[in-house]
């Protein structure tokens, strides 16, 4: 136990989030059981430390933060450590990776029903597990999900700024006013095509390689976070990642699945069962025409965002594709996005439709339309500058 509170304090000491993340302040703290669920590489671990950081003086004992990677819990588990940290004044344990550990559903059930003013707060991939739906962890869970920075987080990174977040429809209707608030405090778009590469995971804040650490967490999203909890052997890993370069090859397009399952050698209901997986791991979105849905193909698929789409790197990807792609990711979270009928346009919570486009290309104006337009800085009318989406969160 001592050397987990030396280590516990040693992270602690060593954590630096220079952005605090808004889904600390959404979460009730109170809960005795809550789940923190995203993709690997979007800052979990340290979203664990920071929250420890502001809450708990290490010295006194209360919190504790403890890694599932540990070799210690394959032998020993998790509600025995749990009853050891309890009897010792614990409050509140911090566990992170938990589906690395056996049977951990139960075992963070389990420390539920035995220790009654214990807080529990773990991590979890964003890969689902067949019966994960309705078993007892999650009826006693209060599940969070923590994404990427979006841009405005991005820019407040870049500048110490603090800009505030706008819900969609004040971005649709009342974005010249917002636009007149944040143009004289900073000009976003200059930190625009940076965003795009490498801003939407915090490792990008690491004096490494990003497009290399990407890269690694990619193949671990797909080795770990699907086969592992999906239980998928590992002689399909090569069709799995073979399955993703073709698909980020394509861009934003609809998926041809004999093609794709002809190219990977496996059937049609395979490759529709691996888009879902990617699509859990985030990895991809899958955009949908209004009124469908899985196990139906998908109208058109693309990778969850642009960074990943410069680390796979195809020259043949047009701005078009890269913009589709930063658009569709800044409204998911929060919004019913799908497949519009014309290419470019996305119906948003089956009312509105917006139309992606360049600001250069001439086209004449819809009034049933709004444009989120690239390359433009300001906007005007049912014009918006693209960039503005990504003040959403």
């Amino acid at each position: 136990m001592e050397t987990f509170f030396q280590t516990h304090a040693y992270l602690i000491e060593q954590t630096n989030a220079p952005v605090r993340r808004a889904l600390m302040d959404s979460i009730d703290w109170n809960y005795r059981m809550i789940g923190i669920k995203g993709p690997r590489g979007v800052g979990k671990t340290t979203f664990l430390l920071q929250y420890a950081k502001e809450n708990f003086e290490p010295g006194m004992r209360q919190c504790l933060y403890v890694n599932m990677n540990s070799f210690y819990f394959q032998g020993r588990g998790l509600v025995d450590f749990a009853d050891e940290f309890y009897r010792g004044g614990g409050q509140v344990l911090l566990v992170d990776q938990a589906f690395k550990l056996p049977d951990w559903r139960q075992e963070l059930c389990a420390c539920y029903r035995r220790f009654a003013r214990l807080r529990i707060v773990y991590t979890t991939s964003s890969v689902e597990t067949a019966d994960e739906q309705d078993d007892e962890l999650t009826q006693i869970s209060r599940c969070y999900v923590l994404h990427g920075f979006s841009f405005r987080e991005f820019v407040n990174l870049q500048t110490g700024g603090n800009l505030a977040a706008y819900s969609l429809d004040e971005i649709l209707h009342d974005h010249e006013r917002i636009l007149k608030a944040i143009l004289p405090k900073v000009r976003p778009w200059q930190y625009f095509q940076d965003y795009l590469h490498h801003g939407y995971y915090p490792f990008y804040l690491e004096s490494r390689n990003f497009t290399e650490n990407l890269l690694k967490a990619m193949n671990m999203m797909i080795e770990v976070d699907i086969l592992f909890i999906k239980q998928i052997e590992l002689k399909y890993l090569s069709r799995i990642k073979k399955l993703l370069y073709l698909l980020a090859s394509d861009g934003a397009a609809s998926p041809n699945v004999s093609s794709l399952a002809a190219a990977i050698g496996t059937s049609r209901a395979t490759v529709m069962n691996y888009l879902k997986n990617l699509e859990e791991a985030r990895l991809i979105n899958l955009v949908y025409r209004e009124g469908e849905a899985f196990p139906k193909k998908p109208a058109t698929v693309m990778l969850h965002d642009t960074n990943l789409m410069y680390a796979v790197y195809n020259p043949s990807l047009s701005e078009q594709h890269i913009m589709e792609c930063f658009f569709v990711n800044s409204l998911w979270r929060h919004h019913a996005v799908h497949r519009g009928k014309r290419d470019g346009v996305y119906r948003v919570d089956g009312l509105k439709d917006i139309c992606v486009c360049d600001k250069r290309r001439r086209m004449k104006t819809d009034e049933s339309l709004y444009y989120a337009r690239y390359n433009a800085e300001v906007g005007r009318g049912r014009e918006i500058p693209i960039w503005l989406f990504g003040f959403l969160y």
